[in-house]
């Protein structure tokens, strides 16, 4: 998501040479492992697809949107080093950008939804249909995809190199602005509170595992990790764009900057496995129940039965 900008006193191909080893280097390793960990999860998700709650659907929406853009990730180092048409570059790039905020904003609703659970535990149980998750997340694929059109209608039409030749409206301050707040500070301070509400919460209940703070915390963590860097690089290249920021070793720095932070927000797609593999664990939890629970009730109702038994018998005599 990088203009270049070759002049006479600044040149960038050293920076974007040493930026595509570091995308070399990190996006392979992440498109195996997002391959194998999201195929891993869908199919346990589908093993427990008749003890489906809200939960659970946010995990596959996770799911499917890691895949798309584990398989985007071949296209972006191809189309990235190499001019292609403009049209074609709109469908590589588009589908790059709607995984982020479909993540981002499905990982909020996760860990909101966690918080309800766990502040109002009857009410959160209670709401655990998983219809209303279905509706959400396809406002928020459509949401997306429908934020994704300008990538199409401001396009270059010429072959040019994705990710590198955005075009001037795309870094129009009104644009990027509205992805810096909406797309990002907004689900952010959500995320921050919930979490630090339900931490604050199962501090102070001792009959809560702790490892479950660990998890809150490491998912917090992964979140910043994984999108803070490229919301800051883009608003500095914007800052670039605006000719704000002039110094040439500045601009080459934020260059680098967004290219290499761009990289590290794809590992979200392997990071997402800690939602996975907890939420596995939850429906492992349910169904172990679930047979226990009926196990049970075959129990007592053969007593209740014998019972019956008993005082008929105590009648006739």
């Amino acid at each position: 998501m990088q203009q270049q900008q070759h002049s006479e006193n600044c040149n960038f191909t050293a920076i974007d040479n040493l930026a595509r080893r570091v995308q070399l280097g990190l996006s392979i390793p992440t498109f195996i492992m997002g391959l194998v960990l999201n195929i891993l999860a869908l199919r346990v998700f589908c093993c427990f697809w008749s003890n489906q709650s809200k939960t659970s659907v946010y995990m596959i929406s996770l799911v499917l949107a890691d895949i798309l853009l584990v398989f985007s990730l071949p296209l972006k180092l191809y189309s990235s080093a190499t001019e292609v048409p403009g049209l074609l570059c709109s469908f590589i790039q588009a589908p790059y950008f709607v995984n982020t905020y479909i993540s981002i904003f499905i990982i909020v609703c996760i860990t909101v939804d966690r918080y309800i659970c766990i502040k109002n535990p009857f009410e959160g149980r209670a709401n655990q249909s998983p219809t209303w998750a279905v509706v959400i997340c396809c406002v928020i694929w459509a949401a997306a995809w429908i934020c994704s059109i300008p990538i199409f209608v401001f396009q270059k039409e010429e072959p040019v190199r994705c990710f590198h030749n955005m075009s001037s409206q795309m870094w129009s301050v009104p644009y990027i602005v509205s992805v810096e707040i909406f797309g990002f500070l907004i689900p952010l301070a959500v995320m921050v509170f919930c979490s630090a509400q339900t931490i604050w919460i199962l501090l102070n209940h001792n009959t809560h595992d702790r490892r479950e703070v660990r998890v809150i915390v490491i998912n917090l963590v992964v979140f910043l990790v994984c999108f803070t860097p490229v919301h800051l690089g883009i608003l500095l290249q914007c800052l670039v764009r605006q000719h704000v920021i002039v110094g040439c070793r500045v601009k080459q720095t934020i260059s680098l900057f967004l290219q290499v932070s761009m990289t590290f927000a794809n590992l979200n797609c392997c990071l997402d496995a800690i939602f996975y593999y907890f939420a596995a664990k939850e429906f492992y939890r349910r169904a172990q129940l679930g047979r226990v629970i009926e196990l049970d009730t075959t129990v007592q109702m053969g007593k209740l039965a014998w019972l019956a038994f008993k005082l008929v018998c105590l009648l006739d005599m």
